[in-house]
């Protein structure tokens, strides 16, 4: 995905872990939301309240989701599921990873 278009954009940044991840929130004409943000490289646990939807646009990292024993790889153009009301770690080793995040 290279755009969205018809869109609004909240232009106060999310930001999160003292800047290790910053993002913008997208609303779509129908109440859906977004957000497009950066990684930057180290270990971070993230918790939801709602299903999420990471997808790798660029970059590339490694997550695990809450109850699950291994660690597996998200590479560009790749993605991973997390239920509502849990975690996930990510790790970033290398670049930055981009990524959109969709609230299911």
């Amino acid at each position: 995905m290279e755009q969205f278009d018809n869109v609004s954009v909240v232009c106060k940044a999310n930001v999160y872990f003292d800047g290790k991840v910053v993002s913008h929130t997208v609303v779509f004409a129908d109440g859906s939301k977004k957000t497009l943000g950066l990684i930057y490289p180290g270990s971070l646990t993230f918790n939801t309240g709602a299903p999420e939807k990471m997808e790798i646009i660029a970059g590339a990292c490694r997550a695990k989701i809450a109850g699950e024993a291994e660690w597996t790889d998200y590479p560009t153009g790749t993605f991973f599921k997390v239920p509502g009301n849990s975690s996930f770690d990510i790790e970033i080793t290398d670049g930055i990873a981009e990524y959109i995040c969709s609230f299911e």
